[in-house]
């Protein structure tokens, strides 16, 4: 039960003259007559227990983009229904103006659609819904909430698309100039065609411009069918800021770019998140649409605040790929973990597997190690500079140990991971 405004505005005017001029028996009497037409107006109220409520969220979208779902209330009761009603969402769902007033009659259905901006990558829960039933005086209301179980599915915005044509174009740009294998005796070529200006005087096959009567120049297919392993660390190191997101946020663009590009040249694609343990294990990923079960598989995980088990991880990815594979670990570069997690895995990794290390970079970081107008400033300018340090001599340690590096800003990092796939690819190390 509920009392309305009216109900207290109706208060207001019978006891207010009383308690100013009248005695204690009409006082009484007055309340004891507000609570007989307060019982008696909840009673005409129709129950709530006779509106039956669906929720039909929209299909799935990218973060970013708006959204909708229609609720739909049926009156299955004898009298007609006024009703005010909450249709909560998580807030991070982003709905808005959702308290509205409805009037069902006996048998009828109401629709409304509930506009929703979400903020937040993830699974956004519907919260209860909340009717609140009145009479035609609505004076007190029959009130309710219950669950009325639905959701909408918000997928990674996938902002690095804008790269993909550029590095697909690069990509057919190697069709014909790149070998399987560093080129020298022995090496197969795909086939032949007219020389023309620009290509590459050791590609002319003498022999057959011999027969020909003009220079031909070999043509070699680029890689295919390689296997790419592409691990995104979830652990307490990616629920770290970057920008307006976090570190994840930005290794799941780079690992959704990558994928993209490596399955449309033609390999095989693998997708692990792990932190103490593997959350998921996708692929391999190839055909027209690699990203729609990768996207899907994805939107539900968040980082969590627990370390990486780097032993587990080492064996997730040697049993995923036993064979020679591109191996991309999309993480931070901590110091400590550096020293005593990864370094013991990396004689394993490098003996089967090319492999590269993609980290994300604090855009805060470079700023802040520059302002040093007020002591408080000063201190923070040296912690950052000190990052700083650190991570670049991480990475030259890395590289003096045979492992591919890359780093950059949360927009930066995706389309600099997909050159180095490129590079790799045109001078056959994958």
């Amino acid at each position: 039960m509920a009392l309305t405004w009216r109900f207290l505005v109706l208060t207001v005017l019978l006891t207010f003259p009383i308690a100013l001029g009248g005695s204690w028996e009409f006082l009484v009497a007055g309340l004891a007559f507000l609570i007989l037409v307060g019982i008696g107006d909840f009673f005409l109220a129709p129950s709530t227990r006779s509106i039956q409520a669906l929720r039909s969220p929209g299909s799935r979208i990218r973060l970013g983009a708006p959204t909708s779902a229609t609720l739909t209330l049926v009156n299955t009761g004898k009298r007609t229904a006024r009703l005010h009603v909450r249709d909560a969402w998580a807030p991070t769902a982003g709905a808005s103006d959702n308290r509205f007033h409805a009037v069902i009659k006996p048998g009828d259905t109401f629709e409304r659609v509930q506009h929703l901006l979400p903020v937040r990558r993830g699974v956004l829960p519907a919260d209860k819904l909340t009717l609140r039933s009145t009479s035609v005086l609505g004076l007190v209301a029959r009130q309710k909430s219950f669950d009325v179980p639905a959701s909408i599915r918000v997928m990674p915005p996938f902002h690095s698309r804008k790269h993909l044509p550029s590095k697909r174009q690069k990509l057919r740009e190697l069709d014909g100039r790149t070998a399987l294998m560093v080129r020298g005796m022995g090496t197969e070529f795909d086939s032949l065609r007219e020389y023309v200006r620009g290509d590459d005087i050791r590609s002319i096959d003498w022999r057959a411009t011999a027969r020909a009567q003009k220079l031909m120049t070999k043509t070699w297919r680029p890689e295919r069918d390689r296997r790419v392993v592409i691990v995104i660390d979830s652990s307490r190191l990616a629920a770290r800021r970057a920008d307006t997101g976090t570190v994840f946020d930005a290794a799941v663009e780079s690992a959704m770019l990558l994928a993209a590009l490596a399955a449309g040249a033609g390999d095989r694609v693998d997708v692990i998140v792990a932190d103490a343990r593997v959350r998921l294990s996708v692929g391999p990923l190839s055909g027209k649409d690699p990203l729609g079960v990768l996207t899907n598989k994805l939107t539900p995980i968040d980082p969590e605040l627990i370390d990486t088990d780097w032993a587990a991880l080492t064996s997730a990815v040697m049993e995923t790929s036993p064979n020679h594979a591109f191996v991309v670990f999309v993480t931070s570069l901590d110091a400590l973990t550096i020293a005593e997690d990864v370094l013991p895995a990396i004689p394993l990794l490098r003996s089967r597997h090319t492999v590269a290390f993609a980290s994300v970079e604090d855009p805060q970081l470079g700023p802040m190690s520059q302002n040093t107008f007020t002591p408080s400033q000063t201190y923070q300018a040296a912690v950052a500079a000190q990052q700083l340090m650190t991570e670049s001599s991480l990475q030259g340690a890395l590289t003096h140990l045979g492992i591919h590096t890359v780093s950059g800003f949360p927009e930066d990092l995706p389309p600099r991971l997909a050159d180095l796939y490129i590079h790799l690819k045109s001078i056959g190390r994958l």
